[in-house]
């Protein structure tokens, strides 16, 4: 994971060194849901979390590769976690993001298309269980939680679309999916999975 952040870091950095780098500032809510699967007594069950609505937030680098190709980085936070179904439970998450798209970026009307997709790392900063059966409240990231004790680290795949107008406002719409098992135990075969989606508006600045 290290060697992962180190080399997100150095796209950062790098950035700096291209002439029409733009960096920015974007903000939105998030609307996130858990997927998780337990076995018990030989049954396996499988269950999608309702909604939670959350807030991504945070800065992002776009460094040029062509006329109209990018990739597009940042650091954002992300909330996510859902309502589990049947009961009041819920998880709250909030994670720094770190994604790593090929974006294009194709010029329509009086500005340009965005198109991006790609990875994206994160590392879990803030957790928490409420409500649980019994216990009440819990730090999810922690060995409190038990057997529902998640690791730091997530990792998936997101796609962005949106607008860029000349100006620097940006408008779009993106999405998570979570393909890591973020359960610290696993002897029993349980899965918990993050899926994201949101709104978002920021602004772009241009580079030098």
């Amino acid at each position: 994971m290290k060697k992962v952040l180190l080399a997100a870091v150095a796209l950062l950095i790098a950035g700096v060194t291209f002439g029409q780098t733009k960096w920015g500032i974007v903000a939105g809510p998030q609307f996130s849901s858990v997927t998780t699967k337990a076995s018990a007594f030989g049954t396996t069950s499988k269950e999608t979390s309702k909604l939670l609505t959350g807030l991504r937030a945070g800065v992002t680098v776009d460094i040029p590769l062509g006329d109209e190709f990018y990739v597009g980085t940042g650091l954002l936070y992300s909330g996510k976690g859902g309502k589990f179904k049947n009961s009041d439970m819920k998880v709250s998450l909030g994670y720094l993001q770190v994604p790593i798209n090929f974006m294009f970026k194709p010029e329509v009307g009086s500005g340009n298309l965005v198109l991006a997709v790609g990875p994206y790392i994160a590392y879990g900063v803030t957790g928490k269980y409420k409500d649980m059966p019994l216990v009440g409240e819990r730090k999810a990231f922690d060995d409190e939680a038990g057997l529902a004790k998640l690791k730091r680290f997530d990792a998936g795949g997101n796609i962005q679309i949106g607008y860029e107008i000349p100006a620097g406002l940006y408008f779009g719409l993106n999405a998570d999916l979570g393909m890591v098992n973020a359960f610290d135990n696993t002897s029993n075969d349980a899965k918990f999975k993050n899926t994201s989606f949101g709104v978002s508006v920021g602004y772009k600045f241009s580079g030098r």
